[in-house]
């Protein structure tokens, strides 16, 4: 095994032989071959291992395991112990949805910290299998049926060629010992019923089932590159990628779409909507409806569809000191004292400065704001004024607002407020630049 695994990293993952990895090693039987295998094959790496405190006395005879392990193959080993049913219940998921969040993110920082260059886990062939059969009897499109990737980011999978009895029968071979994890043979976990009671009937109805399974398997990768060759054009046709980084979809493009299901599901995906209800619902909504996913937003915007990411937390207001020239938080503004205005433009607003009192402030509206917009009689609600500018909720949550104390000067890169107009008695001019 260890000449295939050699020849396999040379073929898929040569930038492997000279980088700086860190192998996630609970010190079971795959993690522990793998780790064996890279020591063997004289290639850099360190251990990281995740006490989850889930299995008392067992789980810290797992770290001390991982620990020696480290010592032997003469590699750093990082360690950490993790709440993990406390996690889970602050969060209201699974042991194991808090178990994958906490331990990945945990990786991810050693990762950072020491600068290495990626992240291994020993997922295997079996594994492929098992998370195959799970999606497939839970119901799944062709992303549930193409297994478990060989690289997501800096996460690479270079066991998943390898069936568990190879790597056992490689530990074996070679005198590598291991931890056991009795919970492994439990079959109260979905997973472990798939591995022992299902998988076995496979084989056994077919002595080659594995070889069948990898032809199935690479069937539906190249059905699956067709789809994503198809979803990339769709995208072109259906999306607009706008210059705040945005993105519009067009209902009346959509309606043409013969199954729109089947095309427009796979647009979204990507984006975080993956409950088809829920998107055709906000289709045939009002104006000004949304849906949210943990990333983005969808927002009907009369015959349009806007999606967004979701909007951070910004601060309330942000004081401009009296002597600043440029300021590039939370947006780019310059200030120049004038005695004559220039150019006109939306982006520029000349304000008599001697009718400014307080301190400058930039801030984001808020309901119950009001100005009275120069070109214009009488003060006007920012919110009416935005409905009737027909301003989208995206663009209206982008809008940020000069003020002296609490009035508003200008909306910036849109209107100034009349009150504060330059006119024939105005002696200095404030001239105020937004840039993108």
């Amino acid at each position: 095994m260890l000449k295939q695994f050699q020849k396999h990293i040379d073929e898929k993952f040569p930038f492997l032989k000279k980088s700086n990895v860190l192998i996630t090693s609970s010190g079971g039987l795959d993690s522990t071959v793998l780790a064996h295998l890279f020591k063997n094959s004289e290639f850099h790496f360190s251990l990281a291992h995740c006490n989850f405190l889930l299995r008392g006395k067992e789980s810290d005879k797992d770290e001390t395991f991982v620990k020696n392990l480290g010592s032997f193959l003469n590699a750093t080993v990082y360690t950490t112990k993790f709440k993990t049913n406390e996690y889970a219940n602050e969060k209201s998921i699974s042991i194991q949805m808090a178990a994958r969040e906490l331990r990945y993110e945990w990786f991810d920082k050693i990762k950072e910290k020491h600068n290495l260059d990626y992240i291994l886990t020993a997922h295997h062939k079996d594994d492929v299998l098992e998370t195959f059969l799970i999606n497939f009897t839970r119901g799944t499109g062709l992303d549930g049926l193409t297994g478990i990737p060989e690289t997501n980011g800096a996460i690479i999978r270079p066991l998943l060629p390898f069936t568990r009895a190879e790597i056992e029968g490689y530990a074996e071979k070679n005198g590598i010992i291991w931890r056991e994890d009795e919970s492994n043979n439990s079959t109260k976990y979905f997973r472990n019923k798939i591995r022992h009671k299902v998988v076995p009937i496979l084989k056994e109805l077919n002595p080659n089932f594995f070889q069948s399974f990898d032809t199935t398997l690479s069937n539906l990768k190249e059905s699956q590159q067709l789809v994503t060759q198809g979803v990339e054009t769709l995208n072109k046709t259906l999306i607009q990628k706008n210059a705040d980084g945005n993105f519009t979809l067009y209902l009346k493009k959509i309606h043409q779409l013969k199954d729109l299901k089947a095309n427009l599901y796979p647009v979204l995906k990507p984006f975080g909507f993956v409950n088809w209800k829920d998107i055709y619902n906000i289709l045939e909504a009002q104006s000004g409806k949304k849906l949210v996913s943990k990333t983005h937003r969808l927002i009907k915007n009369r015959e349009e569809i806007l999606i967004s990411k979701l909007p951070q937390n910004d601060s309330d207001s942000y004081s401009i000191p009296t002597n600043s020239k440029k300021i590039i938080t939370p947006i780019n503004l310059s200030f120049h004292k004038r005695k004559a205005a220039g150019e006109f433009s939306l982006n520029t607003a000349y304000i008599d400065k001697n009718l400014l009192n307080d301190t400058l402030v930039v801030r984001k509206w808020k309901k119950g704001d009001y100005f009275y917009p120069l070109g214009m009689h009488g003060k006007k609600k920012l919110s009416k004024f935005f409905k009737d500018s027909k301003l989208s909720l995206v663009d209206k949550e982008n809008k940020w607002l000069l003020c002296d104390g609490d009035a508003i000067v200008w909306i910036i890169g849109t209107r100034m407020d009349n009150r504060y107009k330059i006119t024939d008695k105005t002696t200095d001019i404030l001239e105020v630049n937004f840039s993108e």
